[in-house]
C-alpha cells in the first residue's frame, strides 16, 4: 500500500502508522487467548494497543 501512495502527506502518515502497527498474528493470538477460556470466565472486553509510542 504505502508503495503505491502517490500524496506524500498521507505517505508520511502511513508511515509513521505502520511503526506502531501489531501484527495480525499478535491479534490473532490474544484472540486465541480469549476463546480458549473454559466456559465459566467471561472475557467481555480487550484492549490490546502497542507498547511503543510514535510523536
Amino acid at each position: 500500500m504505502l508503495e503505491t501512495t502517490t500524496d506524500q502527506t498521507m505517505k508520511a502518515g502511513l508511515d509513521e502508522f505502520y511503526k506502531v502497527a501489531i501484527d495480525a498474528d499478535l491479534i490473532a493470538r490474544a484472540i486465541a487467548f480469549a476463546i480458549e477460556q473454559p466456559s465459566d470466565v467471561a472475557i467481555n472486553e480487550m484492549i490490546i494497543r502497542p507498547t511503543v509510542q510514535v510523536g
